[in-house]
C-alpha cells in the first residue's frame, strides 16, 4: 500500500512552546497595568487629602475674616472696653473713624453698663484726636447713665491725652507716661548741604508762599512767624479742651509749666491734676463700674484688610518696576 493511503489518525507532532520574547512582554505589560492601577489610587488618595487640607484652611480663612473675638456675643451686662493703641492718625486701628464706630457700638449695646478706653498711645493727629474728644461729649449726653472711664497702660501723651480728659475720670499707673501738652511740627533743612554739593535747587510756585516749609530752601522769616501763629492756635486749643475736660481739677494745682509739652509720671500727674487715681482695666471694671465682665468694641483690622494692603503694596512695587523698566527702555530715566 502506498504512503498516500496513511491512517487519517496518526499522532500529530506537540505543538511547539510559545517564544520566551512573547512570555517576557506579557509580563511587562502585566506590569505596567498594576503600575497604572496603584499610580491611580495614590493620586487619588493624594487628591482626597489635599480636597481635605484645602476645606481646613478656607474654613480658619473664614473664620479670620469674622475677626471672632473671645467677647463677640457676649450677652448680659459688662464693661465696653476700647483700646486706643499706637498713634492716633486716619489709616491706623487708632483713627477717628474706627474709634468712633467702636464708641457709637459699645454705647448702643444694651448690656452697657459703662465705657473703659485702655489708652497707650503717644498721641498723633490733632484733629483725629479732637474728633474722638467731641464723640465722647455727644454720647454721653445721650446717654448720661453710662459713664466713661480712661485707663493709661505705659503711654497717654499728646492727642491720646486729648482723648482721655473727655472721660469721667481718668486712671493710671503710677509709672505711667500722661501729658505732652503741646503741639509740634518738624522737618529738615539742607540749604547749606546743598551748597557745598553745588546742588541748585529749583522751585517753581504759583503763589508767594507755596513752597514755605520746603526743605531744600531757605527759611522765611515771615513765613515762620506764620506758622509759629498756626501752631499756637491749635496749641490753645489743646489747653482749652483740657481745662474744659478737667476743670477744677487743674485750678488748684495748675503748674507753670503744664502746658509746655512736659510729659509727667502717673504718680506726678496725679498731683497736678491730670489724672484722677490709680487703676487698671480690671479694677476699674470690678470696682468702679462693678461689672467685671469686659466687652471687647475695639474694631481691629482684620485679616481681609491686612492682605488687601499687602497686595496693594506688591502692587504698587510692581507698577513701578515695571514702569522704570519701560522708561530706561524709552531712554527717560
Amino acid at each position: 500500500m502506498s504512503d498516500d493511503h496513511a491512517p487519517l489518525n496518526t499522532p500529530q507532532p506537540p505543538a511547539s512552546p510559545p517564544p520566551a520574547e512573547s512570555s517576557w512582554e506579557r509580563r511587562v505589560l502585566e506590569k505596567l497595568a498594576l503600575d497604572a492601577v496603584t499610580e491611580q489610587r495614590r493620586r487619588r488618595r493624594w487628591g482626597i487629602f489635599f480636597k481635605l487640607l484645602t476645606a481646613f484652611y478656607v474654613g480658619v480663612l473664614f473664620w479670620m475674616l469674622g475677626d471672632f473675638g473671645a467677647s463677640d456675643g457676649l450677652e448680659g451686662r459688662h464693661t465696653a472696653l476700647i483700646s486706643v493703641e499706637g498713634e492716633i492718625a486716619s489709616g491706623t486701628e487708632a483713627s477717628a473713624d474706627r474709634l468712633i464706630g467702636a464708641l457709637q457700638s459699645a454705647f448702643e449695646d444694651k448690656g452697657t453698663a459703662g465705657v473703659v478706653l485702655r489708652i497707650n498711645s503717644p498721641g498723633g493727629s490733632p484733629v483725629q484726636a479732637g474728633m474722638v474728644n467731641d464723640e465722647i461729649h455727644r454720647l454721653r449726653k445721650l446717654h448720661p447713665e453710662l459713664p466713661v472711664y480712661a485707663v493709661v497702660e505705659d503711654t497717654c501723651a499728646s492727642g491720646a491725652y486729648y482723648i482721655a480728659v473727655a472721660a469721667d475720670r481718668i486712671y493710671v499707673d503710677k509709672a505711667s507716661m500722661v501729658g505732652s501738652i503741646g503741639v509740634l511740627m518738624d522737618g529738615f533743612g539742607f540749604t547749606g548741604l546743598m551748597g557745598k554739593l553745588g546742588v541748585e535747587r529749583r522751585l517753581l510756585t504759583a503763589g508767594e508762599n507755596k513752597g514755605m516749609l520746603d526743605s531744600f530752601s531757605p527759611q522765611s522769616p515771615r513765613q515762620l512767624e506764620h506758622v509759629k501763629e498756626m501752631l499756637g492756635q491749635i496749641h490753645a486749643q489743646f489747653i482749652a479742651v483740657v481745662r474744659q475736660g478737667r476743670g477744677e481739677r487743674l485750678q488748684e494745682k495748675e503748674h507753670p509749666e503744664l502746658f509746655s509739652g512736659l510729659i509727667w509720671t502717673g504718680e506726678r500727674s496725679l498731683q497736678l491734676g491730670l489724672a484722677d487715681d490709680y487703676g487698671t482695666v480690671e479694677s476699674v471694671a470690678r470696682d468702679v463700674i462693678k461689672e467685671e465682665t469686659l466687652k471687647d468694641f475695639t474694631l481691629k483690622e482684620n485679616l481681609a484688610e491686612r492682605v488687601a494692603q499687602r497686595f496693594g503694596a506688591s502692587m504698587t512695587e510692581s507698577m513701578g518696576r515695571g514702569a522704570a523698566r519701560v522708561l530706561e527702555r524709552v531712554g527717560l530715566r
